[in-house]
């Protein structure tokens, strides 16, 4: 079974890389975050005639979330993240697919900082982490995949200094981070290749993606029942080079 998480930046603007993509790579769970698109401007149609099943949540100009299944339709169990009624923001979702819940995460960015939008960040992921742990405690099969605007540690992240007073690195957002894996979820990306530099990355600003210039940002998070089944993990990175990109490539686990 495969799984992977890409942040789309707009899926009706980026729709044919997307499709593309899927042909080739043929994923059977796909976590999509930034939409960018209401509930209406989804594009069910093209996405089911892919061969793909659908659950998601839109938002207009900003946000969104949605979770694709080859061959099957998706089992909404959650459109939002609990421990806060009043925020509408549409940034998880999460479903059951052939026995496996997967969200799809689009953490918030948390810039600029400090003030309240990092307040919020690093609010967010203490709610993320309360609701993370009702799965391990029930020993269920979970894939936390997402954008999480975090880049856990300095080999996630080119070398430089520039990015020094941003959110995705800051030592709170690392701490948080870490705290949710230390749960006991297993980074799977990071579990295979522990020791490369890999992105998932690429601003569209100075030249980043021809100078390699990335950050690993999207995060495949295996719950301790899914953990043992992990047998491959990556970035199909070449996805960032197209023409009309995201400036994220998918990341993806292959589960035995």
């Amino acid at each position: 079974m495969k799984i992977a998480t890409f942040n789309i930046n707009n899926i009706n603007r980026r729709l044919p890389n997307l499709l593309a993509w899927m042909r080739v790579a043929k994923p059977d769970v796909v976590a999509l975050q930034e939409l960018k698109a209401s509930d209406g401007e989804f594009p069910a149609a093209a996405i089911e005639k892919a061969g793909y099943g659908a659950v998601w949540c839109g938002q207009k100009t900003w946000n969104g979330v949605a979770i694709l299944a080859r061959n099957a339709e998706p089992i909404l169990t959650r459109d939002r993240l609990p421990g806060k009624p009043g925020d509408l923001e549409a940034r998880y979702i999460e479903a059951a697919v052939r026995g496996i819940i997967v969200t799809s995460i689009y953490l918030p960015n948390g810039n600029p900082q400090p003030g309240p939008k990092f307040d919020y960040k690093l609010d967010w992921f203490a709610r993320l982490k309360r609701h993370a742990k009702t799965f391990i405690k029930q020993d269920l099969p979970v894939v936390l995949a997402g954008d999480y605007n975090v880049a856990p540690t300095e080999i996630d992240i080119y070398p430089t200094r520039s990015w020094d007073k941003d959110a995705l690195i800051q030592p709170k957002s690392r701490a948080a981070f870490a705290s949710l894996v230390e749960q006991g979820w297993c980074d799977a990306v990071r579990e295979l290749h522990p020791a490369q530099r890999i992105y998932t990355f690429w601003d569209y600003k100075r030249n980043r993606w021809p100078r390699d210039a990335g950050l690993r940002l999207d995060h495949l998070l295996l719950s301790p029942a899914l953990a043992p089944s992990l047998a491959k993990a990556g970035v199909d990175r070449k996805i960032r080079g197209e023409d009309g990109a995201s400036d994220h490539a998918p990341a993806w686990v292959v589960l035995r």
